[in-house]
């Protein structure tokens, strides 16, 4: 059975703090405030149907849990490539997953409270 080396950023150039806020804000805006509003928008919007073909599918699949399962593998995709970037020292591969998620996640945040609102 192969072993798995455990994730540390100790031999990076890059901090532990600020990756925890880097990911804190992306779990803030896409784990949180797409998955909330989305939800709200499916389940309390007959006007409103959902707009990403995959997600449409996964929700009649397997309902919410449909949603939010493949939210959380994109997460968790963009978290091991960005661990992957910090093994690198690769500033780009690094950064990007957190701050490609953040503005994903509040663009669509926005965008479903405006279709919650009106």
């Amino acid at each position: 059975m192969a072993s798995v080396a455990p994730v540390s950023l100790e031999e990076t150039p890059f901090d532990p703090a600020e990756f925890s806020w880097l990911w804190l804000l992306s779990a803030a805006t896409y784990g949180v405030g797409d998955i909330v509003t989305t939800i709200a928008l499916v389940r309390y919007s007959a006007a409103v149907a959902e707009g990403n073909a995959l997600l449409r599918m996964a929700i009649e699949a397997f309902g919410l849990s449909g949603l939010v399962g493949l939210k959380l593998i994109a997460f968790l995709t963009c978290l091991a490539i960005s661990l992957y970037g910090a093994r690198d020292a690769d500033s780009a591969i690094y950064y990007g997953p957190p701050a490609i998620l953040a503005l994903v996640g509040a663009f669509t945040t926005a965008f479903n409270l405006r279709l919650l609102l009106g």
